[in-house]
């Protein structure tokens, strides 16, 4: 795993199976980002068996399976889409392609793992809704910076014990190393990518749901700017937003967002993201890759409460049970992991995010 770019950032936690060899089969496609390698790391963890692979793109199969040998190499993807003993496709496609991918594979009769952001238009999330409704498949999606780092699983753990009374206010920080010449062209072309909000912003959003329990909310500001990259005229290198939710068991429960590509290039790794969550009856901050000038180690948690100050340090603690929970998800149709309706709901406030934002510059 690099610390130093984000898109390379695949965690390793610890196998944990839920299923036998052999029960579960899945396959990965369209290795276009480097968070199909943590995608994957978490279901083999989880006890599945990565079958088979494909990629237009030889050099970058060639790369997948030096990781994961055991994945076999196809040059059709058909083979992968008709193989009845598949269950589940992870990919990790050009984000304009990843919701076109997904209702693909569905029709398939096979359920699908998208990295995030899961779709870069409205348009795409409605056909991904009609698509589930008449497959009866699953739309799954990567959220890795609360799925794939344990303070964050932690934070939910407490939250959902009550141990900071009812969250009223989520502030998540979420900058990333640009890393620019290692990035691919369609990394800079905003109709592929879809913009910042909807790109790094979903994690952000993703996050705002879950730890408030909203199942409704509304954008109330956002904004985004490319500052510093003229040479890079479609890339948004900064962004905001501001939501509140309009659940009623939750209603005012607000949150504030800023993603951007401005890590210094002092930083021992590719970001410092942050969270800090304020709830009636204490706060939880969480220092998820990095303790700036104090600790080069991860997942920090911090909660303070009505009995004092209490500080863990959670790396290689607490695991990942998402992947475990999806699997057992897919087979048993069941929904432990993540509600289809919140995965939907977090890529729809990041979409109308973005389109606000993209108003405010026209």
């Amino acid at each position: 795993m690099s610390n130093a770019d984000g898109m390379t950032y695949a965690p390793k936690g610890k196998p944990a199976p839920v299923v036998g060899p052999g029960e579960f089969r899945f396959a990965a496609m369209h290795l276009d980002h480097g968070h199909i390698n943590g995608q994957c790391q978490g279901l083999i963890e989880a006890g599945a068996d990565l079958v088979a692979v494909y990629d237009p793109d030889p050099a970058k199969v060639e790369r997948f399976q030096k990781a994961f040998p055991q994945a076999v190499a196809v040059d059709d993807p058909r083979k992968i889409l008709e193989d009845p003993t598949i269950r589940l496709v992870a990919a990790a496609a050009v984000p304009c392609d990843r919701g076109p991918l997904g209702v693909r594979v569905m029709d398939h009769g096979k359920d699908y793992f998208t990295d995030k952001a899961p779709f870069t238009s409205l348009a795409q999330l409605a056909a991904a809704r009609a698509a589930v409704a008449r497959t009866g498949r699953k739309y799954a999606v990567y959220y890795s910076e609360r799925i794939h780092v344990e303070c964050a699983v932690e934070a939910g753990r407490l939250v959902q014990a009550g141990a900071i009374g009812r969250v009223i206010q989520v502030l998540g920080l979420g900058p990333h190393r640009l890393n620019a010449p290692s990035r691919p062209g369609w990394f800079f072309t905003k109709a592929q990518y879809g913009g910042i909000l909807t790109d790094i912003g979903s994690h952000q959003l993703e996050q705002f749901l879950f730890f408030t329990g909203a199942t409704s909310a509304k954008v109330a500001f956002a904004r985004v700017a490319n500052h510093a990259h003229p040479e890079h005229p479609e890339l948004e290198d900064f962004g905001e937003v501001a939501v509140v939710s309009t659940d009623p068991r939750s209603a005012g429960a607000s949150g504030y967002h800023r993603v951007d590509w401005f890590t210094p290039a002092g930083l021992s790794t590719w970001g410092d993201g942050r969270l800090v969550l304020l709830g009636t009856e204490g706060t939880i901050e969480l220092r998820k890759y990095v303790d700036v000038a104090a600790a080069k180690t991860q997942d920090h948690l911090i909660l303070t409460d009505g009995k004092g100050e209490h500080r863990w340090q959670l790396h290689g603690q607490v695991g990942f049970p998402f992947f475990g929970q999806l699997v057992r998800d897919c087979l048993d149709r069941s929904e432990t992991a993540m509600t289809q309706d919140h995965a939907f709901l977090a890529a729809d406030l990041c979409l109308r995010a973005q389109a606000l934002a993209d108003a405010g510059r026209a």
